[in-house]
């Protein structure tokens, strides 16, 4: 009983390092590719439209789990930055499909390119190709744990 108690720490003391580390590497690679001075709405609509490709106000609402008039303050804000665009929907003309912007995909892919060269220079320049060997078994592990 007392091992599975030391156990239950040592994973609960695991659990709560990860999580900070996670809050940690997050912020230092959001920094290396700022998004401006958008919103974490805007920059949570931007992200689902890059994953999933154009959709329309009230799918992106839903998604959040806002009103579509909140959503539709938000998306105006994008469509004023030049980051979105609308066009109407083929099968629904009171429907209007947004979608990104080149010059938004172009932002998002320098903003990507930046976050993994400074991945790479930081993993190349402060590990040794042990630390690195070790560091891509437990991307292994994790992509494990995000998978169940």
């Amino acid at each position: 009983m007392a091992r599975q108690t030391a156990d239950s720490k040592a994973a609960h003391a695991l659990a709560l390092d990860l999580h900070a580390l996670s809050g940690k590497l997050k912020r230092r690679l959001r920094e290396q590719a700022s998004a401006g001075d958008l919103t974490t709405s805007q920059t949570a609509v931007l992200g689902h439209l890059d994953r999933n490709g154009p959709t329309t106000v009230t799918a992106l609402a839903r998604m959040a789990g806002v009103r579509s008039q909140s959503m539709g303050a938000t998306v105006a804000g994008l469509e004023a930055a030049g980051m979105v665009k609308g066009s109407p929907d083929p099968g629904d003309g009171r429907q209007t499909i947004l979608s990104l912007t080149p010059a938004c995909q172009a932002l998002i892919k320098s903003g990507r390119a930046a976050r993994t060269d400074w991945l790479l220079n930081a993993i190349q320049t402060k590990f040794s190709q042990r630390e690195q060997q070790q560091l891509a078994a437990a991307v292994r592990l994790l992509n494990r744990l995000v998978d169940t």
